[in-house]
């Protein structure tokens, strides 16, 4: 009986030998690369969450600049961070709080400078629209009319039903300022029609319509209700 087994064993124990003979090195390979791919999984979230947690301690050190609007400092810190950890959201918040800071100061050129890069290189879609809004607001300040639009159209790519209203709405303020009182009047009733009727904003809209002789039509009242 303990022979019988034995010569089992040893028969798997070639088996064995055989199959890892033939197979063993693309085995190992497999192996390789699993854990190689795991290791580098790890290592890219390991190096993500310690660039968020030092881009994390510059926003918080640009904040303390705008508190005290200390438009230098802030550029300065936002050049550090973009320069450092240019994919994180921080960076991306950073720029809008920058431009801002510059944009209260009146330092319109370096603002523009500020948001185009956002724009151009925010991670999140969000902050890249928001950026461009933002952007198209200066330059309607600086009198660059068409640029602004041209700003408004790429803003306009893939945006939301809530940033569409704002985009539209903005569209109104330019095309008002080309002297297009017709063109305006269309992008507003646009805004007014996506805006969320609830927000206070909406209310801004509709002084603009109503300014242009084009105020909106009050809702009906119900069926049955008393006039």
């Amino acid at each position: 009986m303990a022979t019988h087994l034995d010569l089992e064993e040893q028969e798997q124990l070639d088996q064995l030998k055989a199959f890892w003979k033939r197979w063993g090195n693309l085995v190992t390979l497999i192996l390789i690369a699993v854990l190689g791919t795991i290791a580098v999984w790890n290592g890219w979230h390991w190096y993500q969450r310690d660039q968020a947690v030092k881009a994390s301690s510059m926003f918080e050190e640009l904040e303390l600049a705008a508190t005290s609007n200390d438009v230098d400092r802030a550029a300065l810190v936002f050049n550090d961070l973009k320069s450092r950890y240019p994919r994180t959201s921080y960076t991306q918040q950073a720029g809008l709080l920058a431009a801002k800071v510059q944009f209260d100061k009146g330092q319109l050129d370096a603002a523009n400078s500020t948001l185009t890069w956002v724009a151009d290189n925010a991670a999140e879609a969000d902050y890249r629209i928001l950026a461009r809004l933002r952007l198209a607001g200066i330059l309607l300040e600086q009198k660059k009319l068409d640029e602004a639009i041209k700003q408004l159209d790429e803003a306009e790519k893939g945006a939301s039903p809530e940033f569409l209203a704002l985009i539209s709405d903005r569209r109104g303020d330019v095309l008002l300022a080309q002297n297009k009182p017709e063109l305006a009047v269309t992008a507003y009733r646009k805004a007014w029609d996506l805006m969320d009727s609830k927000l206070e904003y909406r209310r801004l809209i509709d002084a603009k319509l109503t300014a242009l002789a084009a105020a909106p039509e009050a809702p009906k009242a119900a069926s049955g209700a008393k006039p």
